[in-house]
């Protein structure tokens, strides 16, 4: 008989049938990830500024240096696409923390 192999993802989210959700674990998680996020518009900015300044200087290979811009411009909208949506992951980590904990009373 075959034996089912289960794949593991970076972003796997772990299901209530797996045992209890740590929400204060999931929160921290992607908090921690939208840091990194953070981190990688800051980087990829930084270096499409550089590059910016090197199309300039550099004339002979503007046209490069003005294609890594952009390249870079867009990974930095990337990096930022994705600390939004870990950012909207923690605040929903927490919100399911409160609800869970009975702190958060709906209002029908």
């Amino acid at each position: 008989m075959a034996e089912e192999k289960h794949h593991h993802h970076l972003f796997h989210h772990k299901k209530e049938e797996d045992g209890p959700v740590d929400y204060k674990k999931e929160e921290k998680h992607h908090k921690h990830l939208e840091h990194i996020g953070e981190l990688g518009v800051a980087a990829a900015g930084a270096y499409a500024l550089h590059e910016k300044h090197e199309a300039k200087k550099d004339t002979e290979h503007g046209q490069r240096h003005k294609i890594e811009e952009e390249v870079a411009a867009a990974v930095a909208v990337g990096a930022g696409g994705f600390a939004f949506h870990e950012h909207h992951e923690k605040k929903e980590a927490k919100k399911e923390e409160k609800e869970h904990d009975g702190k958060h009373h709906h209002h029908f």
